[in-house]
């Protein structure tokens, strides 16, 4: 067995349910993890050991995904029966439209907040390995995380939301 496989069998669920999560959408995440499988065998020379190689895999899964749904042309969204009301980001994520308006909002905020808010809520990454992945402290990300959660909430808010 190569190193590279070793790689893949040991984080392949991972990367699924990281992408799984980002699109709710089971034939799309396998799609997307074997595309980010592919890309890493690609560019394993790259990865640095600066994080960790679930971090790299999973930052590889997300701007994958992204990409993908950038180059898509039509969105198709659900009709919502009750309006969210005054409801956490977090739980707007759970419907597809308020999901949208969050990764429309979430697409025009600058870094380092969009890639912070995207690896902990989507990434389900701890603050200690978000810090990790930008060489920061740990106080760096939760005020980050903090700042950039306070500006999609604005920015949703100035939205009609």
């Amino acid at each position: 067995m190569t190193e590279f496989e070793k790689i893949y069998d040991q984080y392949f669920r991972e990367v699924y349910a990281f992408v799984l999560n980002l699109s709710r959408d089971e034939k799309l995440a396998e799609e997307m993890t074997q595309e980010t499988f592919f890309k890493a065998l690609k560019s394993m020379d790259q990865f640095k050991g600066h994080c960790k190689m679930n971090v790299w895999l999973c930052q590889i899964a997300k701007n994958t995904y992204f990409t993908y749904h950038s180059k898509q042309k039509r969105y198709t969204a659900e009709e919502i029966a009750d309006p969210p009301g005054d409801t956490v980001i977090e739980t707007l994520i759970e419907r597809k439209e308020e999901a949208f308006r969050v990764h429309k909002v979430l697409h025009s905020l600058h870094e380092p907040y969009k890639e912070v808010f995207t690896l902990r809520i989507f990434g389900e990454l701890s603050f200690k390995e978000i810090s990790g992945l930008f060489e920061k402290t740990e106080s760096w990300a939760r005020v980050t995380f903090y700042r950039a959660k306070q500006k999609i909430q604005d920015m949703l808010k100035e939205d009609g939301g």
